[in-house]
């Protein structure tokens, strides 16, 4: 017998709270302990692979796991799985005290890390976002492959599983790059960002990438007041205040000089750098603080100083970190971290004198930083979400249920991982949010980084047809820069498309059609007798699944990983065919001919489910060749294509390697820079090519809603109209019940009565 008598003074600090051992000799894997969580203090966040027991003696308040909260008291008993995120809040006016015991169950562990669901994805909304593009130019390969590919494969595979699951993004329309650009071109940056806006979305669409709200800063309603709202919440922490902070100033003009603007060497890592954040080392600059700083004006600085919104960010060490222990966190974000908090202060301006953006209240004579903006924009757009499909989400009230999920460029690190956290529990400070992050590194061209000034880009339209989409995706996939810096080269994006999508994938659905209709009229055959081959083909195209459900989920995401198991799994199917092939006219054999031939016909079906997220427009296809109608949903197991299916795999395109020399007539009309005369066809035009309908659908008699358009095609609309007749229609007007003919004959009488600066029609 042995007793252990809960003893406070041989208490001692472990995962922020007060634990003791409790000692159990005899006993093999079983761990005991004594907690106290005193009134107002809890748990670090973590998680580890033992089961774990709480017994609570006495005291109450609250355990989150994994997001989701529960009320404790005396009696109460908890267990937690393995790898489950877990936290004791003491939300009472004593000591929580409680008993602890932990052990190993390594199978149940194994069974627990496999589970798709993990994280209670499926349980509650799941936010995803890709970072919003800067409306100064449109898109290249570099943009499509990070970012915004990531997000919308993350998304395909999450909604197949049954995840309520939306892709998130907009024109991050205030960035000080626009008015660089608006200057170059001598345009404003208004008509900058809605021209530049409209071109991002256009070759969003082309790259079939449609989010599901796409949020225009400088234009959406409600969005400069609720910043304006968050900023001051912030000033309210008493955090965030003006400070007078050294500054650098154009030798010439006197103009304030950050991001753009201003140039020099990083002083973390020595690399040449603009203002505010280092590309390479990705750690973030006051400007004031480089090295041999130059103005990008004239060429000299002047330095002084100048009275900032400021945050001392070096003081919210421990917040960083338990935000980090809570949701996905790459190391490679975690080890940013550790270098930015090394310093020993860190005093972080949030606004700057411009014209361009939106004020604080009562500092007219400065700007909220965009990066800071970005953050309440992301809680903007969930809020315009919830509004458009009736929930009732608030950017002023966020939920702790909700689960984000953010991709962006390693560039964009410090602010997504390390300053959004701590502006989050400044303006919210009962709100602890559960972020995962996924980072994709720069994607070089040839060895180099994209360059537009140097002409060394491959834009999405240049490249980006119906035909070649999904060539382009699963390149772009196979070569994404995950972990460390890849290259698209266009010689071996040639060669991959006709090596391993035209001879091999679309090879051997061809010749497996020629098969099946020669030996079985082109119906396919109940499988007969299995050999031990059989047995093994089968059990590989099911580890093939499973690994394509870890490189698709939400813990392990590797486009580039899925991808390659996609070209194992035909490979593996190519392989099995060849050597079952030898015995395709042995008369004794007939049964197990049938099976082979069946399984193949099983890794195609689990082919065209599984090549979903990467390449959708081939997996449809093929889905619908082989009998599978419907919406797509990721498979359990793998399943035989139910016999006596008609399939009729001969002949199909499914790949090619370049774009067709006579470009269709949608994508002619989507690049179309000059709108014809007769306002009412171009409109209807518009409509056609923007939601990808045939150049002959009748859409006249249709509201933009019956048609199905989307929130990234409606922002896509708003666009071109404003860059062509700079006519600014509301959102709501294009949400309305009015059909396309009604809307185009009033932008025309619009046009007809000079109203150019009006809207189009009263709420």
């Amino acid at each position: 017998m042995r007793i252990d008598t809960y003893d406070p003074a041989a208490l001692g600090d472990a995962f922020g709270i007060d634990m003791s051992t409790i000692d159990l000799p005899g006993v093999e894997g079983l761990g005991a302990g004594w907690g106290r969580v005193t009134p107002g203090n809890r748990s670090d966040p973590h998680q580890h692979d033992e089961i774990e027991m709480f017994v609570i003696v006495s005291g109450s308040g609250e355990i989150a796991v994994d997001g989701a909260r529960h009320p404790v008291a005396p009696g109460t008993v908890v267990k937690f799985d393995p790898f489950e995120t877990h936290v004791i809040d003491n939300t009472g006016d004593t000591d929580i005290v409680f008993v602890t015991c932990y052990w190993r169950e390594p199978r149940h562990a194994g069974t627990v890390a496999a589970r798709p669901g993990r994280r209670r994805f499926g349980e509650r909304p799941v936010f995803v976002f890709s970072t919003p593009p800067t409306p100064n130019g449109d898109l290249h390969l570099g943009h499509l492959s990070g970012p915004y590919l990531g997000a919308d494969a993350f998304v395909r595979f999450q909604r197949m599983r049954g995840v309520r699951a939306w892709h998130l993004t907009g024109s991050d329309d205030y960035q000080s790059y626009v008015v660089a650009k608006a200057a170059q071109e001598d345009r404003t940056p208004q008509e900058v960002a809605a021209h530049y806006g409209a071109e991002i979305a256009t070759t969003l669409e082309l790259m079939d990438i449609r989010p599901d709200r796409f949020t225009v800063t400088s234009t959406d309603p409600g969005y400069q007041e609720g910043l304006r709202d968050f900023f001051a919440a912030l000033e309210s922490s008493g955090r965030v205040a003006r400070r007078e902070l050294p500054a650098l100033f154009d030798e010439e003009s006197g103009r304030y000089l950050y991001e753009v603007d201003v140039a020099g060497t990083c002083p973390s890592c020595a690399a040449a750098t603009n203002g505010n954040i280092c590309e390479e080392c990705g750690e973030p600059n006051t400007a004031a603080d480089l090295v041999e700083a130059r103005s990008n004006l004239s060429g000299r600085v002047r330095t002084g100083s100048l009275a900032r919104h400021t945050l001392a960010l070096h003081e919210f060490r421990e917040v960083v970190a338990d935000h980090h222990r809570l949701g996905r966190v790459p190391a490679r974000l975690r080890e940013l971290a550790e270098r930015v908090f090394a310093r020993d202060s860190f005093e972080l301006p949030l606004s700057h004198p411009a014209q361009w953006g939106v004020s604080p209240r009562g500092a007219d004579d400065q700007v909220i930083w965009v990066w800071p903006e970005m953050s309440y924009g992301f809680l903007h757009g969930i809020a315009g979400l919830g509004e458009r499909i009736g929930e009732p989400w608030h950017a002023d009230k966020p939920d702790q249920d909700w689960k984000i999920v953010h991709f962006f460029g390693y560039d964009n690190s410090f602010y997504h991982a390390i300053l959004y956290p701590v502006l989050y529990r400044l303006a919210f400070p009962g709100w602890e949010p559960d972020i995962d992050y996924h980072v994709n590194e720069f994607y070089l061209l040839d060895d180099q980084k994209f360059s537009t000034s140097r002409r060394h880009a491959v834009w999405g339209k240049e490249i980006l047809t119906p035909e070649t989409v999904d060539a382009v995706r699963f390149y772009l996939s196979r070569t994404r820069s995950e972990g460390a810096r890849t290259s698209f080269e266009r010689d071996a994006y040639t060669a991959t498309v006709r090596e391993v999508l035209i001879d091999g994938w679309q090879g051997w659905l061809d010749d497996l059609g020629h098969r099946l209709n020669t030996r079985y009229g082109g119906v396919v055959p109940d499988a007969g007798i299995w050999t031990p081959e059989h047995t093994a083909f089968y059990a590989r195209l099911g580890g093939r699944r499973t690994a394509l459900t870890g490189h698709l989920g939400q813990d392990g995401f590797s486009l580039r990983a899925a991808a390659a198991e996609l070209e194992g799994l035909v490979a593996d199917a190519r392989a099995f065919a060849e050597r079952e092939e030898i015995l395709a006219g042995a008369a004794g054999w007939q049964s197990e001919n049938r099976t082979a031939i069946a399984l193949e016909l099983a890794a195609a079906r689990l082919l065209s489910r599984a090549a979903t997220p990467v390449v959708p427009r081939f997996a449809g296809r093929l889905a619908a060749l082989l009998g599978d109608e419907g919406e797509a949903v990721w498979p359990d197991t793998v399943e035989l294509v139910p016999a006596g299916t008609e399939v009729d795999l001969t002949g199909q395109v499914f790949f090619v390697a370049e774009p067709p020399t006579t470009v269709s007539q949608d994508t002619t009309q989507a690049l179309s820079q000059d709108p014809p005369p007769d306002q009412l066809p171009w409109f209807t035009d518009l409509i056609r090519t923007t939601l990808g309908l045939p150049a002959d659908a009748v859409v006249g008699d249709r509201t933009l809603h019956e048609l199905g358009a989307s929130s990234l095609q409606l922002v896509a609309v708003q666009y071109q109209i404003l860059e062509r007749l700079d006519v600014d229609v509301p959102m709501e007007e294009l949400h309305s019940e009015r059909n396309v003919t009604e809307l185009g004959r009033r932008l025309a009488a619009t046009e007809a009565m000079g109203e150019a600066d009006s809207e189009v029609v009263d709420r």
